[in-house]
C-alpha cells in the first residue's frame, strides 16, 4: 500500500474512533444526567411523608414507598453500570485514539 494511502486510510480510522468516543461521552451525559434524577428522586422519598405518587404517561398513581424505594435504588444501580461500562470503553478508545494519533503524526513528518 501506497504510503499516501496508508495514512488516508489511518486518518479515516482516526475520524471513525474520534466519532465513537464522542457518542459514547454524549451516552455517559446522558446516564449521568439521570442518575442525579434518581438520586433526587430517592433523597425527596426519604425525607418527604405522607403518599407517594408516580407519574405514567399523562397520569400520576398513588404508590407505595417501598415499591417506589426499591425501583429507584434498582435503577440507580443499573445506570451506574451502564456508567461504568460506558467509563470502560471510553478508557479503550482513548488508547487507541491516542496510538493512532502517534502513527499518524509519525507518517506524516516522514
Amino acid at each position: 500500500m501506497e504510503s499516501a494511502e496508508k495514512q488516508e486510510k489511518e486518518m479515516e480510522e482516526l475520524q471513525i474512533i474520534e466519532q465513537r468516543l464522542n457518542n459514547i461521552l454524549m451516552q455517559k451525559q446522558s446516564f449521568q444526567i439521570e442518575l442525579s434524577e434518581t438520586q433526587s428522586a430517592l433523597k425527596e422519598l426519604a425525607e418527604s411523608e405522607g403518599d407517594v405518587f408516580r407519574v405514567i404517561g399523562q397520569l400520576m398513581v398513588k404508590s407505595s414507598r417501598e415499591k417506589m424505594n426499591e425501583e429507584l435504588s434498582n435503577k440507580e444501580k443499573i445506570i451506574d453500570m451502564k456508567i461504568n461500562s460506558l467509563e470502560k470503553q471510553e478508557s479503550s478508545f482513548m488508547e487507541k485514539l491516542e496510538f493512532l494519533r502517534d502513527k499518524v503524526l509519525k507518517t506524516m513528518k516522514k
